[in-house]
């Protein structure tokens, strides 16, 4: 496709889409919704133009779009309601970039259409009870019979597990080997038998988590992603996708075209009774908060598009996200008074749903060691287990 100007980019758009207004207010990050018609409807009706993933091949739900076209679609788009796609995020913001770096031509075919028009639902199953932050300990084992692998072992904190058709499943396949080396990557799907999705719930009673329980589960060779033994290679790029962007697009910061202030800004004005110096202060900050976030998510997108991949920068754009999350979360809390702490309170499933939000996606503390070691060039942990076989360093003989 040929690349377009902003207004007739706008003006596609506008056969297809509902242009977002001050009183536009969707949900984010599945916060207190179960709801997959309305991301589902959107992708479908984007997906013959690639609105949605651009950058993808035409032939797969993109347009070939290149970096700066990208760019020009994404500034539009906020101007558009843009569901909450959190359901379809993983597969949209993570699976579908590793497919594309690393997925043979025949996965490419067969997963990344459905991916992008929201026809299939993907989960990333890499977390396990001993394998959180430590995400190369995992021991949910695959071994080979001929043109098959049987898994079995757990894997937890699943996000939308429940949803999913497909799984990216970080499984090992060589115990003798390091903890790094012995991994293998593969797409499960979820309908096997064998595989038992138990849903976990949350304070904000919303049940996005799961435990997933595979016995015996037959999963084909043709589903494996990357070669045998290069599982960890596979999961980072996985994981610098999913830190740097997560699969969101559209909708933004609430700075619809022609709006002097974000939305977020004119919902806290209605609330607030009284507003103090010290409350314009909290919202000040903020403001300037997402400012620099996105100029330098800006500067970082420029620098992974040179490089081809995101980086160690992406660590520094989840870190933004979420305190930028939780401060309008609990500030919109807090200026609801006594109402807020009410279930139909404003800002009550964000408070409740923001603790997570340093947690999910790799902790706080593992994306600021990431920035300490890769970006500041800090000593690295101590890692006396790197060169151990994981059979003797999962026992904890080192």
């Amino acid at each position: 496709m040929s690349e377009l100007s902003e207004e007739q980019i706008r003006a596609e758009l506008d056969l297809i889409l509902e242009r977002r207004n001050a009183d536009t207010r969707l949900t984010t990050m599945g916060a207190g919704s179960d709801d997959l018609n309305e991301g589902r409807s959107y992708l479908a009706n984007t997906v013959n133009g690639g609105w949605h993933v651009p950058t993808w091949p035409e032939e797969h739900g993109g347009q070939d779009a290149s970096a700066s076209h990208n760019a020009r679609i994404g500034r539009v788009l906020r101007e558009f309601v843009v569901p909450d796609l959190y359901p379809f995020a993983i597969g949209l913001g993570m699976v579908g970039p590793a497919l594309l770096t690393h997925g043979n031509s025949a996965q490419q075919r067969e997963w990344l259409k459905p991916i992008a028009s929201g026809e299939s639902i993907w989960c990333q199953m890499f977390s396990e009870p001993e394998a959180g932050s430590d995400l190369a300990n995992v021991a949910l084992s695959a071994q080979q019979d001929g043109e098959e692998w049987i898994v079995g072992g757990q894997k937890t904190w699943t996000s939308r597990a429940m949803w999913a058709d497909w799984a990216i499943c970080l499984a090992r396949t060589d115990p003798g080997q390091p903890k790094h080396k012995g991994l293998t990557m593969f797409a499960l799907p979820m309908s096997l038998d064998g595989v038992e999705i138990r849903p976990l719930m949350q304070m904000n009673r919303d049940a996005h988590f799961s435990e997933v329980f595979v016995d015996g589960a037959r999963v084909l060779d043709r589903w494996r992603i990357g070669d045998i033994g290069e599982g960890w290679r596979v999961a980072m790029t996985v994981l610098a996708h999913e830190r740097a962007g997560g699969g969101s697009r559209g909708g933004g910061d609430g700075n619809a075209r022609g709006l002097k202030l974000p939305s977020w800004i004119v919902d806290l004005q209605g609330l607030a009774n009284e507003q103090s110096g010290a409350w314009r202060n909290q919202v000040a900050n903020l403001y300037a908060h997402d400012a620099t976030s996105r100029w330098t998510s800006q500067r970082a997108a420029d620098e992974a598009r040179s490089s081809g991949s995101p980086g160690p920068a992406g660590s520094g754009a989840k870190l933004r996200s979420v305190k930028s999350y939780k401060g309008r979360s609990y500030l919109t809390n807090m200026t609801s008074g006594a109402h807020g702490m009410l279930e139909d309170g404003h800002g009550y499933i964000e408070t409740m749903t923001a603790p997570s939000m340093s947690i999910r996606g790799g902790t706080d503390e593992i994306q600021r060691n990431i920035l300490g070691e890769r970006v500041l060039g800090l000593p690295g942990e101590p890692r006396l287990d790197r060169d151990v076989p994981w059979s003797e360093s999962r026992r904890g003989l080192i």
